[in-house]
């Protein structure tokens, strides 16, 4: 079954979609097992207007481009009603903005309510939702030590999603966020989580998903794998 948001984060029904912080790092050291690792994870808001560059924002760098970044993971979208959530589930009094490495962290955007190949357009740029975000074991150790958080945030359908840079732009804090075109297969960043990692039965998702000319290749070469699976 599909996690209902409405459980633990915000009912959004009547929230305009906005940037609620924009958050940025350049190349830092992380601990894991002993040894120091690079990486774009620790993202700090920033508070004046940040231009969005076909890779990154301006003041952010992804470490390892074999896993991060590349034109199809250019920006991170987290929803800001997931934080209360996270709050709870990890036991804190409190929970930085950007603590998931996200570039901007949203209000009115949920998995739910997002397709893959949706365009948005925020201040003078331009993005597409390309896919759900896989974290890897940097999330972990930032999060908790290294504790498999990221198995534990993959279930939850919480993930945020990956956008491409269509159009280059300055985009101020606070900006709307309005929908320009909505992919007409309606595959949702929470289905498509869904299917690939809980539940990988529905080979006609699947095949819907293959659709859409805006899913990365990798993307599709795992959801043909998938099919043929069944």
């Amino acid at each position: 079954m599909s996690p209902n948001f409405a459980d633990h984060d915000q009912n959004n029904a009547a929230i305009a979609a906005r940037i609620v912080s924009i958050n940025v790092s350049l190349i830092k050291s992380l601990q894991y097992r002993g040894k120091e690792v690079e990486t774009g994870i620790l993202k700090q808001p920033v508070h004046q207007p940040v231009f969005l560059r076909r890779l990154n924002l301006d003041g952010d760098r992804q470490a390892d481009l074999r896993v991060h970044g590349g034109p199809d993971k250019a920006v991170y979208f987290y929803p800001h009603e997931h934080y209360e959530y996270w709050r709870s589930e990890l036991q804190r009094e409190t929970l930085p903005i950007g603590q998931f490495g996200e570039n901007f962290t949203t209000e009115g955007l949920l998995e739910s309510d997002v397709y893959i190949g949706n365009i948005y357009a925020i201040a003078d740029a331009r993005v597409q939702v390309t896919q759900p975000r896989a974290p890897c074991f940097k999330l972990s150790t930032y999060i908790q030590g290294g504790s498999g958080f990221a198995k534990t945030f993959l279930l939850s359908g919480r993930t945020g999603f990956y956008a491409r840079v269509l159009q280059e732009g300055l985009i101020p804090p606070d900006s709307s966020i309005t929908l320009l075109s909505e992919d007409p297969r309606r595959v949702s960043v929470e289905a498509l989580n869904h299917l690939y990692y809980v539940d990988q039965s529905d080979t006609e998702l699947a095949s819907r998903a293959l659709g859409i000319d805006a899913l990365p290749v990798a993307w599709q070469e795992s959801l043909k794998e998938l099919i043929v699976g069944q």
